[in-house]
């Protein structure tokens, strides 16, 4: 399907969820820029989430490598059941857990502590990167399918049944997931519930 050939009336779905299926159905076609597109509006998000989910810096590129690999090769297969998002996040989890088999102990990023995100001043800076390093630790704590659960829901803002969808699993499993995770992070995190609002 060429990238201008609107969808039926019937099929209309949001402009950049239907932006990125044609993008998909091109890439499915061969066409290498829209292919490049997809690359340059999920790169920078499934860095996030696999540094997050995997805590192991040195295995995120070729994960997130594999994961575009695999969309580039299987862009056909996207069946338009779920959204683009949900299917690409779905290949990225399954590659991520993959990948985190083949090791036995997790690793702490160290240069996470050096990392500082820009802020309006520093006193704001500091208390916001103080925040930052406490969640960190307090997410490494968790098992990489609660971690998961907790990335896509809080910084990537999905409901309990697209993660249900991108980690294929009930969407009961999804909410026990999250539940437990919340009950392991309040054990984890310092202070009290005022110092993290």
């Amino acid at each position: 399907m060429p990238l201008t050939q609107p969808l039926p009336d019937h099929a209309r779905v949001p402009a950049p969820e239907a932006d990125e299926v044609r993008l998909v159905a091109a890439a499915a076609g061969g066409d290498l820029r829209a292919f490049e597109a997809l690359y340059r509006i999920y790169q920078p998000r499934l860095t996030r989430f696999l540094e997050r989910m995997m805590r192991r810096p040195s295995l995120v590129d070729e994960v997130l490598d594999d994961t575009l690999l695999v969309v580039w090769h299987r862009a056909a297969s996207y069946n338009g059941r779920s959204k683009v998002s949900t299917w690409i996040f779905a290949i990225a989890y399954r590659k991520a857990l993959k990948a985190l088999q083949r090791f036995d102990e997790p690793v702490d990023d160290d240069g996470a502590d050096l990392r500082a995100e820009p802020g309006p001043g520093p006193e704001q800076q500091l208390s916001h990167e103080q925040l930052r390093l406490g969640l960190l630790r307090a997410l490494q704590g968790l098992s990489a399918e609660q971690r998961a659960v907790v990335d896509l829901t809080y910084f990537h803002g999905l409901g309990y049944r697209e993660i249900a969808d991108i980690v294929d699993c009930p969407i009961d499993t999804v909410k026990t997931r999250m539940f437990h995770a919340r009950r392991r992070l309040k054990t984890l995190l310092p202070g009290g519930r005022e110092d993290w609002l």
